[in-house]
């Protein structure tokens, strides 16, 4: 018999482990499993997983230190810590005002031209100070967490210059160093043309130029990010300037992802498998093609409901033929001040099973397992099993599916992050 593993940590009491691991019924082709088992347990030590299985079997089969931390969950279900798998949660300014004038008839364009938008957020984040900037965006990350996320994706991309964008992603690895969640950073320069960009073609194609050749390669050189990230759109960023930005991003040692389709079929979806990146996401308008040339490349599709309901958009991403086509499906926030200023997970995973079609199984594998694939972080979060991180989402509900029933709850009783209970 092999030596049992020790553990300083156990979790018990669970009426269910959802553990997105190992055998079970697939939520998808080709997408993470549902896996459910009945009053399972977890022990872990030094904040990961070294053993999940039967409570009835923990006694014999794990070492428990003697003055273990043990954890009563109380008949309650617990799942993998939720993954966040797209935020833009580093920014300054508030643009509360805008939402009422949307609402009250204004367009967005409208807004923009009376000096609101995207670059409102610009101009209010380069003036604040990195100080700043690191204290909400943890603050941030604590308020998602109590709704059961404990990994992100964190974008820059409200900077705009090389100072600022630099600044953003200090800003999220600083909030990052000192809580026990797991944060990934990807540098999205190209999210929209800057001010002092818009004047010409020539003053385009110098910001342009920045980014692949100033930006990107500090950004790679100092590792501040995993990842490069472009906003193709006929207002943002074309197919051509993003294929240099992100081509650029490979040479320097960068993954890539996309914003793709989310306003018009822009070809995107299909350039983004053609780079082999790791995600593209919005997608509401993208192509059979590019859908197909997607799962082929083995891209994750990741969603977002939230913008598409703050938006009050018609058009919906397509997200059960995403998965008959095979093509992995994460579900995220877009946490962002302008089109999406939602904090809540759940209530994501609530939109995406409404509005979108989506099953229980497909739904909680969406912001879990496929969405740590679409952070590149699936060898280590996303599920509950030994080796992983010892990342727990405790309901305040015997049965998983409570999670999606009760619209606009989060149901959240415990979360607990690399083994420490954090909200």
């Amino acid at each position: 018999m092999s030596e049992r593993p020790a553990a300083d940590l156990v979790v018990v009491g669970a009426s269910e482990l959802v553990t997105c691991a190992g055998p079970g019924p697939l939520a998808g082709p080709r997408q993470g499993r549902l896996s459910v088992l009945p009053e399972g347990a977890v022990a872990a030590k030094a904040g990961r997983i070294v053993w999940v299985g039967p409570e009835t079997r923990l006694a014999r089969e794990v070492a428990v230190e003697p003055g273990a931390t043990r954890i009563d969950v109380g008949d309650r279900a617990v799942l993998p810590g939720l993954v966040d798998s797209h935020t833009h949660l580093v920014w300054a300014g508030d643009r509360a005002d805008e939402f009422e004038r949307r609402l009250a008839g204004e367009t967005y364009s409208d807004i923009a031209r009376s000096g609101g938008g995207i670059l409102r957020t610009v101009e209010a984040t380069r003036e604040a100070s990195l100080e700043e900037l690191t204290a909400t965006a943890g603050a941030r990350i604590e308020r998602m967490a109590r709704f059961g996320a404990t990994a992100f994706e964190v974008k820059s991309g409200y900077g705009l210059d090389p100072a600022s964008e630099i600044k953003l992603l200090e800003a999220a690895r600083a909030a990052a160093r000192t809580r026990p969640f797991e944060v990934v950073t990807t540098f999205l320069g190209a999210h929209t043309f800057p001010r002092e960009a818009r004047g010409s073609a020539q003053a385009r194609r110098r910001y342009v130029d920045t980014v692949a050749q100033e930006m990107i390669p500090e950004v790679a050189a100092r590792g501040l990010a995993r990842f490069a990230d472009v906003f193709v759109d006929e207002h943002a960023f074309s197919l051509a300037e993003a294929q240099m930005i992100l081509t650029a991003a490979r040479e320097a040692g960068l993954a890539v992802k996309l914003h793709a389709d989310q306003l018009a079929d822009d070809g995107t979806a299909q350039l983004a498998a053609e780079l082999g990146a790791t995600s593209a996401d919005h997608l509401e308008h993208a192509s059979e093609r590019g859908l197909a040339a997607m799962a082929a490349a083995g891209t994750v599709a990741v969603l977002l409901p939230a913008a598409s309901a703050f938006l009050r958009n018609r058009e919906q991403a397509p997200a059960r033929r995403m998965i008959e086509l095979g093509l992995p499906v994460a579900l995220a926030t877009d946490l962002n001040p302008g089109t999406s200023p939602c904090e809540s997970l759940p209530l994501t995973m609530q939109l995406g099973a409404l509005l979108y079609g989506m099953t229980v199984p497909e739904t909680i594998v969406a912001a879990t397992i496929n969405a740590a694939a679409a952070c590149g972080i699936a060898d280590r979060a996303g599920s509950i099993e030994p080796g992983k991180r010892c990342d727990l989402f405790v309901l305040d509900a015997a049965d998983h599916r409570q999670l999606l029933y009760q619209f606009g709850s989060a149901r959240a009783h415990m979360v607990i992050a690399a083994g420490r209970i954090v909200a």
